[in-house]
């Protein structure tokens, strides 16, 4: 059997100029996954990024603490969906992140307040009543994470092992495919994977399975500040 870790990349930078850069919360996250992943992962054939500035500085730190020197793929089949669009579609006023961030800066939890925005704008997004107004719909994005996932394993071969550097929606689009719940569930598991958690797809010429989800006992005990979820 070959194996598949998909990797949520680390915590990003929320309310930052640069939502895409890694705060270092999420380049000390990369690192410890390294740690843990060095010894129960010895032999990795292939890595690969989706194609993001934060999965890439995950897959950096997180290479480095597992002593691998191993050359990184860029695969946009594995990037995360344009949350930038989707917030925009639902709230055009917010078309300059600037001023969305100045309204929230406003209110008294602005985190609880953005979160609950997002929540109505993906709903609005993964109900498919309004397709024409993205650029791609949740179901060209969900076919998408997925072919990338089968090219991957055609690529590989039987029995080989990539780590994929990737994003929480990318990673919920495939696990809905693999237990076929429902669409609006596939956001909702979105909202519970930790930063640098790890999922394990195990697959053979047959078929593939969901083996672990969301693993992220390396940050659990002396390092559970690092447990975070945006």
């Amino acid at each position: 059997m070959g194996a598949i870790y998909l990797i949520r990349h680390g915590q990003a930078s929320f309310g930052k100029a640069d939502y895409d850069e890694l705060s270092p919360t999420g380049v000390e996250q990369g690192r410890v996954l390294g740690l843990a992943l060095r010894t129960r992962v010895p032999q990795v054939d292939t890595v690969v990024t989706g194609a993001m500035k934060r999965h890439r500085q995950t897959a950096a730190s997180c290479l480095e603490a597992m002593q691998l020197a191993a050359p990184t793929h860029d695969v946009p089949g594995f990037r995360e969906y344009d949350h930038d669009e989707i917030i925009v579609r639902f709230e055009p006023r917010f078309a300059k992140p600037e001023a969305m961030m100045a309204e929230l800066a406003k209110m008294p939890e602005p985190h609880r307040v953005f979160q609950e925005m997002f929540g109505k704008a993906m709903e609005r997004w993964i109900d498919g009543g309004h397709d024409a107004d993205y650029g791609e719909s949740w179901t060209a994005f969900r076919e998408r994470c997925n072919r990338a996932l089968s090219e991957l394993i055609r690529s590989l071969g039987p029995s080989k092992t990539a780590l994929v550097f990737t994003s929480g929606g990318v990673i919920s689009a495939i696990c809905r495919e693999l237990l076929q719940f429902s669409e609006h569930q596939a956001y909702r598991l979105n909202l519970t994977l930790a930063n640098c958690g790890v999922t394990k797809i195990i697959y053979s010429e047959r078929a593939r399975y969901l083996s672990t989800l969301n693993e992220h006992a390396h940050f659990e005990g002396a390092q559970h500040k690092l447990i975070t979820y945006r």
